[in-house]
């Protein structure tokens, strides 16, 4: 029988390739490898921007319209995150930290001297770790349906809003009608698929079960534990407006917390897969904030 997802995902590979993408393989140490989608000419000047997914599809599944979009104008990068995409580690640390460590070091050995960072929902605190070890290297961040950190308050007013126990429950889930049920959640209106496709989902994107279990229950730590960094990069917050996941009140606490050099945007009749489910209006959002980070750092060389 024909895999219907598998030939999608031949189609976007190619067309990935076509706008000048390939893959690679960075060993960060012994056992220690990320896979990432970089451009095929790495020697120009154009401005690098990452995208760092979320926790539910690997890099270029989530971010397949922006990659489509930027990858002629930008230096675009698309890592897969440890346990998802070809990314694996046989180190046992599972927290944000090692991640960003992770992702740091992957980026010098790319030989990205400076990037912004386009993170969503796990991606975004991933991307604000890394901007905060990793000044040096991160010139700015945007951050789509995202906390600095996971903690204990937020993570059970999320749970309680999406109707589950654990994260584990929701983002792993265990059969076909599960696998809907996360997408429906995650979307304001996520078109109705076959069923065979949410089983074919279900078979090719949530394996490593066991270790991004472990991520999973690293993410959330207790308030005590979470101290407001400060950052010296400007921060951009995209967000779905209607998202269920990480509401507006988040979204306002998170730019609450970043400060004066924060800005939001909502994007309305959109849910927590944004980019995905308004990937034209989201793209004319980033286009702007880019350009403007572009004319920014211009005019600072010059």
């Amino acid at each position: 029988m024909v895999n219907f997802f598998s030939i999608c995902k031949s189609l976007l590979h190619g067309a990935v390739k076509l706008v000048g993408m390939t893959t690679q393989e960075v060993e960060i140490e012994p056992g220690t490898i990320l896979n990432f989608w970089l451009p095929t000419q790495t020697t120009n000047n154009k401005p690098a921007v990452v995208f760092l997914h979320g926790f539910g599809f690997n890099g270029i599944l989530t971010w397949q319209f922006q990659v489509l979009a930027f990858a002629k104008t930008y230096s675009v990068y698309v890592p897969d995150f440890l346990f998802f995409g070809g990314s694996i580690t046989d180190r046992p640390e599972r927290t944000v930290e090692f991640q960003s460590e992770c992702m740091g070091k992957a980026l010098r050995k790319l030989g990205v001297e400076r990037c912004t960072l386009v993170g969503l929902s796990y991606g975004g605190t991933v991307a604000l770790k890394i901007a905060e070890m990793y000044p040096d290297l991160v010139e700015s961040v945007v951050v789509t349906c995202s906390v600095m950190a996971l903690t204990d308050s937020v993570s059970n007013a999320a749970l309680h809003r999406v109707g589950f126990s654990s994260w584990v429950d929701y983002l792993l889930p265990e059969t076909a009608e599960r696998v809907k049920t996360l997408l429906d959640v995650a979307s304001y209106s996520f078109p109705r698929l076959p069923e065979f496709i949410y089983k074919e989902i279900l078979e090719k994107m949530f394996n490593h079960r066991k270790e991004r279990t472990e991520l999973l229950k690293a993410l959330v730590i207790s308030d005590q534990q979470f101290t407001i960094p400060r950052y010296q990069q400007k921060v951009y917050i995209l967000w779905g407006e209607n998202d269920l996941i990480y509401d507006m009140e988040t979204a306002w606490n998170l730019k609450e917390q970043v400060g004066e050099k924060a800005t939001l945007l909502a994007i309305e009749k959109a849910g927590h897969l944004v980019n995905l489910e308004r990937p034209f209006v989201y793209n004319k959002h980033l286009k702007r904030i880019l350009a403007a980070l572009t004319e920014e750092q211009k005019c600072h060389y010059n």
